[in-house]
């Protein structure tokens, strides 16, 4: 299967979100992937929560999905939207992954389960907890026999999330970030690569990049990881683009016969 990894620098708009997103959307299908996933807000991002929430809608409503939901069926190809922000039922806030199948219809969703609350030593701070509401449940979806593990940004420190979607039968994991880049420069290909050896998986790994109409910055640098660790494809830069690649599922199989830690992995007490 071939996939598209779409970097985008997602405006403060929707309409600008969308305007930005579908040419590069167009360009992976044009290169010949069969799924595209987008990174972490790909249809808004504002760091002032006055500004943002009431720009937010319920996912039925999402101007931005619904946009890529018609592009979808357009194209004929599965868009993993990497995650949209949008108001939920009970009127709070998520931040929420969508797969939408070839036809335009959705064919799950994803809640972030772990909120990035921290001060970093650079003196910026950030509680994502003060506006979203966490997800409660893991997701796994079937892509075309492909099944994914659906994971969002700050998830990626919590390995035994990932080891939970591989024991449930996930083959790649789709990562979609806005990573801040002190902790890009310094965690984001290396962690990347951590939870592709782990659990003998692909990791698809989308990002927001550079300087924001919200002052925030993104460390871009998309990428994809074989099951073995290895960098198979990457964008070396922060600004908008497209990434293509090629995955096996032959090699999923292969690395986890080579480590079989999914297999090996005991329980215990203590300490």
């Amino acid at each position: 299967m071939k996939v598209g990894l779409v970097q985008t620098r997602t405006p403060a708009s929707h309409a600008a979100a969308l305007a930005h997103v579908l040419p590069l959307v167009r360009e992976a299908a044009a290169g010949g992937a069969r799924l595209i996933v987008t990174p972490e807000g790909t249809n808004i991002l504002q760091k002032d929560r006055e500004a943002l929430l009431p720009q937010l809608t319920l996912l039925a409503d999402d101007p931005v999905v619904n946009g890529l939901r018609e592009t979808a069926k357009d194209l004929g190809v599965w868009i993993d939207v990497g995650s949209a922000l949008v108001k939920r039922d009970d009127g709070k806030a998520a931040n929420r992954q969508v797969l939408i199948r070839p036809d335009g219809t959705i064919a799950a969703t994803y809640d972030k389960l772990h909120m990035f609350d921290v001060d970093l030593p650079t003196g910026e701070t950030a509680r994502e907890s003060a506006t979203y509401e966490p997800g409660e449940r893991a997701v796994t979806a079937d892509v075309d026999g492909l099944k994914l593990g659906l994971t969002i940004c700050y998830d990626l420190r919590f390995p035994a999330l990932y080891r939970a979607l591989a024991l449930a039968g996930a083959g790649a994991m789709t990562i979609p970030a806005a990573f801040t880049r002190p902790t890009g420069e310094a965690h984001w290909e290396v962690l990347m690569r951590a939870r592709a050896i782990e659990t003998g998986s692909y990791v698809l790994a989308p990002a927001q990049g550079g300087f924001h109409e919200d002052r925030r910055g993104t460390w871009g640098r998309s990428l994809v990881v074989e099951p073995w660790g290895q960098v198979v494809a990457k964008l070396d830069h922060d600004e908008p683009g497209v990434l293509l690649a090629d995955l096996d599922p032959a090699a999923v199989a292969k690395a986890r016969r080579a480590i079989p830690a999914l297999a090996n992995a005991r329980t215990f007490t203590g300490p």
